[in-house]
C-alpha cells in the first residue's frame, strides 16, 4: 500500500513538472478532446488519400470508400498499439507498414504489388496535399527561412 502511494506521488510530481510544450498551451478543459479530434481528422484525411490511391491503382469496383475508412481506422489503431507496446521503433514501424499492406491487400482484393502500389501512391498524394496546403497557408516560407536563412 505504501508503495502504491509512493508511486502515485512520484507520478503526480512528475506530471506537474513535465514540460508539455505546445500541448501546455491548450486549455485544460480541451486536453482530453484534442487527441480525439486529431484522430478523427487524421482518419478522414488518410481515408480520402487511400481511396484516391485505391481508385488509381485497383479501380473503382474494388476500391470503395468504406474500405478506405476500414483500412485507415484499423491501420491507425494497430500502429498506435505497435508503438505503445514495442520498445524498438524500427520494429514497430515495419510491423505498421506490413499491417497496412495486409489491410490494403485484403480489403481492396489485390495482390502484394497492388497493395504496395496503393501504399506508395497514397504517400505521394499525401505529400502533394501537404505541400499545397503549406503554400496556401504560407508555412512553406517559414520552413525555407529555417532551412536557408536570408532566402526571402
Amino acid at each position: 500500500m505504501v508503495f502504491a502511494h509512493l508511486l502515485q506521488f512520484m507520478l503526480i510530481s512528475t506530471l506537474n513538472t513535465f514540460d508539455w510544450g505546445w500541448l501546455g498551451k491548450i486549455p485544460e478543459g480541451f486536453r482530453l478532446i484534442f487527441p480525439l479530434v486529431l484522430f478523427i481528422i487524421s482518419l478522414l484525411v488518410s481515408a480520402g488519400v487511400l481511396y484516391l490511391a485505391g481508385l488509381a491503382v485497383v479501380g473503382g469496383k474494388r476500391a470503395r470508400l468504406i474500405d478506405a475508412f476500414k483500412i485507415s481506422f484499423f491501420g491507425t489503431i494497430l500502429t498506435i498499439l505497435f508503438f505503445l507496446f514495442i520498445p524498438y521503433s524500427l520494429i514497430a514501424l515495419i510491423l505498421s507498414i506490413i499491417s497496412y499492406l495486409l489491410l490494403i491487400k485484403g480489403l481492396y482484393e489485390t495482390g502484394w504489388l497492388g497493395a504496395i502500389g496503393v501504399g506508395i501512391l497514397a504517400v505521394i498524394i499525401y505529400l502533394v496535399l501537404a505541400i499545397i496546403l503549406a503554400f496556401i497557408f504560407g508555412i512553406i516560407k517559414e520552413v525555407w527561412e529555417l532551412i536557408i536563412p536570408g532566402l526571402f
